[in-house]
């Protein structure tokens, strides 16, 4: 059986490595000051970054079912007998039930998985994923080590204000800080797919301090089933914290530590200065 794997553009994945494993990318769109924008295709992170700064008028917006079925059906033309669907947080998107619409009239079966995850923490379930089906695993076996990798998953985020999460619905536990905002920088995490509180701290320097410290210590108490951990790095126009919190990392764990722009979609929803750490484990 060949079985292809989907995931969506918010997984930030480069174009080479999408064509290395054979992954199919369904884009989000992006809405700036009325007019629509596809993820990936000229729309990046820089886009956002300006149409922030200008303080445009920005939304986003879930692909359509048709979208997905158009997939489903290119990947079962190319040969797939089954498909695996992988996908940003349905907590924070509708994209997971689009893609579940659209399975129910696929001519291959599909299994949608919710990683309940965002950025390189849906990128690396899906480069698992594909390496998986290269190696011959059959669907099921597939879709539990997704899913295995998913839930394990940790993404934490530090961001220069609550304002965009705020306004965009995606905050979750974490209005509670919204008072104190001004006088902290706030430590958030990914928790069963929401955006929850961690931390308060006072300083920036500060909170990308706990960020490293919070994934050494992650990397180090990995689960019994884990080969390694793959590390990612995002932030939005946060490069001058983002690079050298990224070479601390890599000098104190043992994998890869990758760095990468924050996905567009991603972007307008956190906020300029926004910097994010991604630890995934590798299923043996």
């Amino acid at each position: 059986m060949s079985t292809a794997v989907i995931t969506d553009s918010t997984a930030t994945l480069p174009a080479a490595i999408v064509a290395e494993h054979g992954i199919r990318v369904v884009p989000l769109q992006l809405v700036i000051d009325g007019g629509e924008r596809i993820e990936g295709d000229g729309a990046d992170g820089s886009v956002v970054v300006d149409a922030l700064h200008r303080k445009a008028e920005i939304s986003t917006s879930r692909p359509s079912p048709a979208t997905f079925l158009r997939a489903y059906e290119q990947a079962a033309k190319g040969g797939a007998d089954a498909i695996v669907s992988l996908h940003l947080s349905g907590g924070l998107s509708g994209t997971i039930e689009a893609a579940r619409a659209a399975a129910d009239e696929a001519p291959v079966p599909v299994r949608v998985v919710d990683s309940r995850s965002v950025g390189m923490g849906l990128g690396f379930a899906a480069i698992g994923a594909a390496r998986d089906a290269a190696a011959g695993r059959e669907l099921p076996e597939l879709v539990e080590r997704a899913e295995l990798r998913c839930g394990a998953t940790s993404v934490r985020l530090v961001v220069h204000s609550l304002d965009r999460l705020h306004r965009g619905g995606r905050i979750g536990g974490a209005r509670a800080l919204l008072g104190s905002a001004l006088a902290i920088k706030p430590v958030l995490h990914m928790v069963d797919g929401h955006v929850e509180p961690l931390e308060r701290v006072r300083t920036a320097g500060r909170a990308i301090a706990r960020l490293q410290e919070l994934t050494v210590a992650e990397c180090e108490a990995l689960p019994d089933w884990a080969d390694g951990v793959e590390v990612g790095v995002h932030h939005l126009d946060a490069a001058t914290r983002a690079e050298p919190l990224a070479a601390a990392l890599a000098e104190r764990i043992e994998g890869p530590v990758e760095l990468a722009p924050m996905s567009a979609v991603i972007g307008a929803h956190v906020g300029l200065g926004t910097i994010g750490v991604v630890v995934s484990p590798r299923p043996r």
